[in-house]
């Protein structure tokens, strides 16, 4: 090889190796700035009010505004702010954990709990450990001014139908919302299947229009227990916007719901009696309207003759369909007949009208 190609082979391999330092794998980019730790803003702010006593919900955020997730408590500043006015600090500092369902009651003061209806403007702002923020959360908005007057003598009463509420009638034009508490949660998650019923939520309201003061509640499960409480509401116009002025909640109300109901009554008896040379051939035949409800375990049949104490003649166990043989008669007897309907609660329903039937003789 000539000194000449030599030279040229060493230059091109130089230039080869320096592309390759100049695109390799691992270069260092742009460098970063730090990363500020600021919390995401709060979203989902929401708050009502009772009386005098207004009640804030919230979700802490999981990220930072770099998208990465937060490590350690967060500190966290509520404010309420009235017209144009600056909005000023309730309560004390509060901390909560990244993705925690967060609450504040906050107890308005007097000021506040008199005059024309207003709107309130509350925020929550997040704050890292160096005191910054990302901002205010959205505005969770309620009515200041004189709510309505509390509810008294709320009373329930449990009906085979489902909880019956009633209260004093309104004077004013108020609404009324009812609260329902379930205090016997399930112990576990059911498993699903499709005859098993959805969960119950733990809690769920009612607005009931103004002049109405009872209410039934037919959602209700046996074997459970629920709390009811119920509040004046009033609904305000402002700026285009209708909003809800509520007062006090009421005094509790628990209600047991338990299956002492009977089925409902058979109804429709008829007796059909049919004879024959033999004995065998004589016999009253029953039937009447079937019973729909959900606990029915089946039917009891009960006869006399005349003025004479009623007796079952059918079996131990109650009967399924809606009618019955009666092959113990006698030709030339008249013979009354009622039914009454079993529960498998074990409780069993009223007879039904009697009807009666005689035996002819051939």
């Amino acid at each position: 090889m000539s000194p000449m190609h030599k030279i040229r082979l060493t230059v091109v391999t130089a230039g080869l190796g320096a592309a390759l330092t100049l695109t390799g794998c691992g270069t260092p980019g742009a460098p970063q700035p730090p990363s500020l730790n600021l919390a995401d803003p709060v979203a989902n702010l929401a708050a009502s009010r009772a009386g005098s006593q207004v009640g804030l919900t919230w979700t802490m955020p999981k990220k930072n505004t770099d998208k990465l997730f937060l490590k350690g408590e967060l500190s966290v500043r509520l404010c309420r702010q009235e017209a144009a006015s600056a909005c000023a600090a309730i309560g004390a500092e509060l901390v909560f954990a990244p993705g925690a369902d967060a609450a504040f009651t906050d107890t308005l003061p007097a000021a506040l709990t008199v005059g024309p209806p207003r709107p309130l403007r509350y925020f929550v702002e997040l704050r890292n450990r160096n005191g910054r923020s990302a901002g205010p959360s959205n505005a969770a908005v309620v009515l200041a001014g004189a709510a309505p007057p509390p509810v008294a003598n709320l009373t329930a009463e449990l009906r085979k139908q489902g909880v019956v509420l009633r209260w004093p009638p309104d004077a004013d034009s108020a609404a009324i919302r009812l609260h329902r508490k379930l205090l016997t949660p399930p112990a576990a998650k059911p498993q699903p299947g499709l005859l098993t019923p959805p969960p119950e939520p733990l809690s769920q309201s009612l607005l009931v229009e103004a002049g109405v003061n009872r209410a039934l509640d037919k959602s209700v499960r046996f074997s459970q227990s629920y709390e009811y409480r119920a509040q004046r509401v009033a609904r305000v116009t402002l700026d285009g916007k209708t909003l809800e002025l509520a007062g006090e909640l009421s005094a509790p109300v628990r209600v047991e719901v338990q299956d002492i109901f009977p089925p409902e009554i058979p109804a429709g008896l008829a007796a059909v009696a049919t004879t024959g040379d033999a004995a065998a051939q004589t016999a009253i035949d029953l039937s009447w309207q079937p019973v729909t409800d959900a606990n029915l375990a089946g039917y009891i049949v009960y006869r006399r003759e005349g003025d004479a104490l009623w007796q079952r003649i059918s079996p131990a166990e109650p009967l399924i369909g809606p009618a019955f043989h009666d092959a113990q008669v006698q030709q030339g007897h008249t013979y009354r007949y009622a039914v009454s309907a079993l529960g498998q609660n074990g409780h069993e329903s009223a007879r039904c009208a009697e009807t009666e039937e005689t035996v002819p003789t051939p």
